[in-house]
């Protein structure tokens, strides 16, 4: 069984304010930004990839080596593209405002297709199912509903849309009666899965493929919750209006899906596979 590495020891009101920091950073940069390199350069220096280093099943690293459902994926564009892939792994809250200013040419990773998001950067088709779900502590049985959420403190990573569809969760609270209580937001979700199990916040926001695999590793101390957002796609990023190499990456995955390595990867790293999936989406938030 794959441990999450320990975070390291913190207050909380420090790690808010160094995730507050971190989520600046993270945020697209709408104007002033590098023109991203077109397929025609790409071809001669190569395809610069920026991948997390710690955001499974999707991407991580374990024994030295990156793995994970977009690691395979790469393995796989190696032998597709006419061109290098140079892969650069790094945390997240760096890696759509890198490829916003044309330092990276596309982030192959889970980033939710948001409309924020959308105005510095296109999306490939969608890779699997981002439903927003909240996960608990399994002995902690003050929490059996989502209406038992409200008050307690949440963890979420910095930068991340699922932070930035927390007021659904807060609206669905409202209804009854209730409120969202104290965000507190992290660097990595290792740290906060780390804090959930210590009982430093109350509960995790997470996507659903993400939680599922976290529970599967740890069903003695996690236990997954209901639904707290509508629904929601990861895909992979590029630049605005780099539309050749968009069109490329989308080339590519309708070949993975055709020859059925697409639904193989699924499987093996998500549990299942999606079959209806979109070809595009436009987010409502």
């Amino acid at each position: 069984m794959t441990m999450y590495p320990l975070a390291r020891s913190k207050s909380l009101s420090r790690r808010f304010m160094l995730g507050s920091m971190a989520a600046l950073f993270a945020m697209p940069i709408l104007v002033g930004h590098a023109k991203a390199a077109s397929l025609e350069e790409i071809k001669k220096r190569g395809l610069i990839v920026a991948t997390e280093d710690d955001f499974r099943p999707f991407e991580f690293v374990q024994d030295g080596k990156p793995t994970g459902f977009d690691n395979e994926m790469i393995e796989d564009l190696r032998k597709y593209a006419p061109f290098e892939i140079k892969q650069e792994i790094l945390p997240w809250t760096g890696i759509l405002a890198g490829v916003s200013t044309g330092k990276y040419d596309v982030a192959i990773t889970a980033a939710i297709i948001t409309k924020e998001r959308k105005q510095s950067l296109d999306f490939t088709s969608p890779i699997a199912d981002a439903t927003h779900y909240y996960v608990k502590r399994k002995d902690d049985k003050s929490i059996s509903s989502i209406k038992d959420l409200s008050g307690k403190t949440v963890g979420v990573q910095a930068g991340s849309a699922l932070l930035a569809r927390l007021p659904e969760l807060g609206a669905t609270l409202e209804k009854s009666g209730g409120k969202l209580g104290k965000v507190v937001e992290y660097t990595s979700y290792p740290e906060a899965y780390q804090d959930l199990a210590l009982g430093r916040v109350d509960y995790v926001v997470n996507t659903v493929i993400n939680l599922q695999n976290l529970v599967t590793e740890k069903p003695e101390v996690f236990e997954l919750g209901q639904a707290v957002s509508g629904k929601s796609f990861p895909a992979w990023a590029v630049a605005k209006g780099n539309t050749e190499l968009l069109a490329f990456l989308n080339e590519f995955i309708a070949k993975e899906k055709a020859s059925g390595r697409f639904a193989e990867l699924q499987k093996k790293w998500f549990g299942q596979a999606f079959a209806d999936l979109p070809v595009t989406f436009e987010p409502e938030f």
